[in-house]
């Protein structure tokens, strides 16, 4: 069960409400959020709702029977739009792109990756100034100064920036210079960083496990809403299965499924999902035609001669050809809906 309480309820009012959910057997957690005031109810029993509902305070209430109230669509039909200021919208009636190299490596790299995304409207940049890798010899990014420089740049050209928290001592010293905090799919369980992301104001794009379920992604995403965060993005980055010819198995199914779950934004990151510079292309417009509210890939102006994953990053001739495609796609999704 979830209730939703009037922004103005008396303590006395909640109080009641709460004695009412308890003398029916159920568990009864609070939960504040940037938005709303939200009572989730867990049992077992069956009860009329009726009675309930209309004691005083109480704006709406759902019998919600999925494990992740919050962000299920059983209770909150039209879907969550977030607004990232400047114009930048991510969420259903509109497609989001975000493009940018695995790594942030230097000053003069940002340079010319924002340049590519300016000359072709593209408002989000991903980049990594922490960097988890399966080697402790590999690049591991620029840390706290590369963040600074990468927002400063950013900042200058109208550009949101989507990055990589790992743990929850960064989340303090990131939170500035972040538009959208991403949490990667080795963290996507890291319920201590979640719910420390959970009591920040600002958009938290859960990636899926590699080895996850859908429902354990719906989980995570529950984990920071009844932190208080409902700016919540989830994305679908492929996940690891017995097949070797791609570097993971992007579940293309997994996007229709969360839209008609969840009324969270989808986005697809197809870099990570099969890790093929070749495929890229075809399975982000793929995610487009899934119903995804957004495209999450690499781009470097030489994948050849980046720090990280430049076997599944587009050089940005194939990237201005990958949106203006991606915006065709879209187009005629729209006719189709």
């Amino acid at each position: 069960m979830l209730i939703q309480l009037e922004k103005s309820i008396s303590e006395a009012a909640k109080a009641d409400i709460i004695a009412y959910i308890k003398s029916i057997k159920y568990k009864v957690t609070e939960v504040t959020t940037q938005r709303a005031h939200y009572l989730v109810g867990i049992g077992k029993g069956e009860f009329d709702l009726r009675p309930l509902g209309q004691l005083p305070g109480i704006h709406d209430i759902h019998r919600v029977s999925d494990d992740y109230k919050l962000v299920s669509r059983k209770w909150r039909v039209r879907p969550t739009i977030l607004d990232l200021g400047d114009g930048v919208r991510i969420g259903e009636g509109t497609l989001s792109l975000a493009a940018g190299p695995c790594s942030i490596e230097s000053e003069e790299q940002m340079e010319k990756i924002m340049q590519h995304l300016v000359n072709n409207d593209v408002r989000l940049m991903r980049g990594g100034v922490f960097k988890p890798r399966s080697s402790p010899y590999s690049f591991r990014g620029l840390g706290m100064e590369g963040l600074k420089l990468f927002h400063q740049m950013a900042r200058e050209r109208g550009i949101k920036i989507v990055t990589e928290v790992m743990q929850v001592s960064q989340v303090e010293e990131m939170h500035d210079y972040v538009d959208v905090f991403q949490v990667g799919a080795r963290n996507t369980q890291n319920f201590n960083l979640l719910d420390a992301l959970g009591g920040v104001d600002k958009p938290v794009l859960i990636k899926r496990g590699i080895s996850g379920t859908i429902e354990e992604l719906l989980s995570s995403a529950e984990y920071v809403f009844s932190g208080g965060n409902e700016k919540l993005i989830l994305c679908e980055r492929g996940i690891r299965t017995f097949e070797t010819a791609s570097r993971n198995t992007l579940d293309l199914n997994a996007i229709p499924i969360l839209k008609e779950k969840t009324h969270l934004p989808v986005m697809v990151d197809p870099s990570h999902g099969i890790g093929i510079r070749d495929y890229v292309s075809p399975m982000a417009l793929a995610g487009v035609m899934a119903g995804a509210d957004g495209i999450l890939y690499e781009a470097h102006e030489k994948p050849e001669e980046a720090a990280s994953d430049g076997q599944q990053t587009l050089n940005f001739a194939e990237s201005a050809r990958l949106i203006r495609n991606l915006r065709k796609v879209y187009a005629l999704r729209q006719e189709l809906e």
